[in-house]
């Protein structure tokens, strides 16, 4: 059997769908399983040794599906289920089968503030897609899988690095997403260990304004890294503090204890940390009973209310207080 999985994006999205990959290969070891997603995100899926190709959505669509017609598949996984989906499935006319998005029940809860959402993890709604394939959860969690060439050597790093270190993602796709930089700095002046800073180029400027205020050790590598190496970063740390963001997903995929702060979006809409049956603490950060939250599924440059309480008022001491107890914990 020859399987199209579609991905398109983000991130986190994407490594959340890699227990469906994995499930695949070792239930049904003779299927060919491909997956089609966007050309920025095809590292994620190209170091995955459970696929056999990845295929790129062009800009001319017709020549992605004159590609995909070549294939002769016999099932499609569409995990993304949007418009672009469904051209792709009517184009190449094989059974389908797509996830649940539960896009009026995230209207009820982002407009109404009612909660009709299922207590079951996008992961799971995943692997419901792959059901009818007879595809069961192996408990194994998420995957990602970084090449040995870009494995960040610790020689590269100051000697404070080498005795251990706490990961702090400070990127996000959406401002309402992540912490801001005075309030980063108030956890990293309450916690013992020196600090990593990742995220992308355009993150930087807040990696260097969080560097200088901190009293603690701080190296930003914001922008120095590609994804691969600041997913090594994650891999190597004691614990990572992120925001609701991909990394956040790469860091349970890669079984590391996770902090997660929460601003305009809540752990309810099915993606926080997930760990199969692995037994890895991971602890949310939420701003409980605000009348707005959660204001989006996914996010805005800026607060909607102007007043950013979700964020604003986040408990930065007991989100040190939990680095320390898991960093401890961790070396023991």
């Amino acid at each position: 059997m020859k399987i199209l999985i579609i991905r398109f994006s983000s991130i986190g999205d994407i490594v959340l769908t890699t227990p469906v990959i994995r499930c695949i290969r070792k239930q049904m070891p003779s299927a060919k399983i491909h997956y089609l997603t966007k050309k920025q995100f095809a590292s994620i899926l190209e170091t995955n040794p459970y696929l056999d190709k990845v295929h790129l959505l062009n800009e001319k669509f017709s020549d992605t599906m004159d590609e995909l017609k070549q294939e002769k598949f016999d099932v499609i996984l569409d995990l993304h289920k949007n418009l672009r989906t469904l051209r792709v499935k009517n184009s190449l006319g094989v059974s389908s089968h797509s996830f649940g998005k539960l896009n009026i029940e995230k209207w009820l809860i982002t407009n109404f503030k009612i909660n009709r959402l299922p207590d079951i993890h996008i992961v799971d709604r995943y692997l419901q897609t792959a059901a009818t394939l007879k595809i069961e959860n192996d408990g194994e969690g998420l995957d990602y899988f970084i090449p040995e060439n870009a494995k960040v050597d610790f020689e590269t790093l100051p000697g404070e690095i080498s005795k251990g270190y706490v990961c702090v993602v400070i990127g996000a796709a959406h401002a309402t997403k992540k912490l801001p930089p005075a309030k980063v700095v108030e956890v990293i002046n309450r916690i013992s260990k020196p600090v990593i800073l990742i995220g992308g180029k355009a993150d930087f400027d807040e990696g260097e304004e969080i560097r200088k205020n901190a009293s603690g050790f701080v190296v930003n590598t914001c922008g120095q890294y590609n994804l691969h190496q600041s997913a090594s970063i994650v891999q190597q740390s004691s614990v990572v503090l992120s925001n609701d963001t991909g990394f956040m997903h790469i860091a349970a995929a890669l079984k590391k204890p996770v902090v997660a702060v929460w601003g305009n979006t809540i752990p309810e809409f099915g993606m926080y940390p997930y760990y199969g049956d692995h037994k890895i603490p991971t602890v949310n950060f939420e701003v409980k009973n605000l009348p707005c939250r959660p204001c989006s599924k996914i996010g805005y440059d800026h607060c909607p209310k102007k007043h950013f309480k979700c964020m604003l008022e986040q408990d930065t001491s007991g989100i040190a207080l939990r680095i320390e107890q898991l960093t401890f914990n961790v070396q023991r």
